[in-house]
């Protein structure tokens, strides 16, 4: 396989929200410009010798973190020694994003990125009601929100995406709803939204094993999801992964990367790659990344060369995420054997019990499946 994708993280935040546990860190007394240095190093250094390949690219992806954390100069240099090595990137088609913290994201940031052929903006919104930004420590507020989707269209984005969050403490359908209502008002071509997980490592993690975090039921996170999916359909979105909902010729081409087990490149403190059948993870502390790439080409830690049996398994509970689900003659293209052959026992038991359907050669999610995702991926884990 050929990469199809390239992300870079961008590990500094301004404000440390209570639930993430991304690799990051307060920006305040950081060696930022030395990080670059080593980023834009590690980036030199892996496409060196590899410029067949880059024809091939089809998106990138700044996240973090914050990437809007960083000085106007500073992410100058991020995205001009990304770009220099992807000669399609100015091309009609071509998916450039850089997330974006509301608040964070002034006239001159937004103007330069665009300028320097960022197309397309993810904002981290993640609720419009100021009380439940404060509650997950959010550093925004619901007008600081608004006016960066305003500043965005200004400086000329029209692929704006939002992250909305339900299923927080205190949140009401009612709250919930209004936050949908408001994206959809806003005009925004894309929502991704998740349900709160509480992970380890954060502020929420502590609180929930001390008893002072009050989560909300499954059925009510599931009445949340079907008042997303309801809502954001009848507005014109539609559905095209569980999390994700685009309007007509929005789907985030770098996702679905990640969906269709396409290989891409990961750069960064605590990135994740996949190249070559070898999935990989750099180091996430950031004094061991810049002193590794001071001696060294690359940071990576960990890596996995991905077997057959597990690249199957991936195609099945990653393709199976988006609504166009699962195609039996691309899954024998790639591994010579058809789905069935390998996992007929699960899709039988799935298609029974009602949470998969099958249109032909394609298997998909059902409403059902959707809602129980999790139980349907499992079954293509074969221990």
């Amino acid at each position: 396989m050929t990469a199809r994708a390239v992300y870079v993280h961008i590990p500094f935040c301004t404000h440390i929200c209570y639930y993430c546990d991304f690799n990051k860190f307060f920006i305040k007394d950081q060696p930022v410009d030395e990080y670059i240095d080593m980023l834009n190093k590690e980036v030199d250094e892996a496409f060196k010798g590899d410029e067949d390949n880059h024809s091939s690219l089809h998106s990138i992806y700044i996240g973090g973190g914050t990437p809007t954390a960083l000085t106007t100069a500073q992410l100058r240099r991020v995205i001009k020694n990304v770009t220099r090595h992807v000669p399609d990137v100015e091309k009609n088609g071509f998916e450039f994003t850089v997330e974006v913290n509301p608040g964070e994201a002034d006239v001159e940031k937004l103007q330069a990125m665009r300028e320097l052929g960022v197309n397309r903006l993810s904002i981290g919104v993640q609720s419009f009601d100021d009380h439940l930004l404060k509650k997950i420590g959010r550093a925004h507020t619901a007008g600081e929100a608004e006016r960066t989707i305003a500043l965005a269209k200004q400086a000329g984005f029209t692929n704006i995406s939002i992250d909305l969050m339900f299923g927080l403490p205190d949140q009401t359908i009612q709250l919930w709803e209004q936050s949908i209502d408001k994206a959809v008002a806003l005009d925004v071509t894309h929502v991704s939204a998740y349900s709160l997980k509480i992970e380890k490592k954060t502020m929420f993690y502590n609180w929930y094993q001390r008893g002072q975090l009050n989560l909300l039921s499954e059925d009510t996170e599931a009445e949340m999801y079907d008042l997303l999916m309801s809502k954001l359909e009848k507005a014109g979105f539609s559905a095209y992964e569980i999390s994700n909902f685009a309007r007509n010729g929005y789907e985030s081409k770098h996702n679905k990367t990640y969906w269709k087990n396409e290989e891409y490149y990961g750069f960064g403190a605590g990135a994740h790659g996949y190249l070559q059948s070898v999935r990989y993870a750099n180091v996430g502390p950031l004094p061991h990344y810049i002193d590794i790439l001071k001696k060294q080409t690359h940071a990576r830690k960990d890596s996995h060369t991905v077997t057959s049996q597990e690249q199957m398994e991936e195609e099945m509970f990653m393709g199976l995420r988006m609504r166009e689900g699962v195609s039996d003659r691309v899954f024998k293209s790639k591994y010579g054997l058809s789905y069935m052959e390998v996992f007929g026992e699960a899709v039988e038991e799935l298609t029974e019990n009602g949470l998969l359907e099958k249109n032909k050669e394609i298997i998909y999610l059902t409403d059902k499946g959707r809602l129980l995702g999790n139980e349907v991926f499992e079954k293509f884990i074969m221990v």
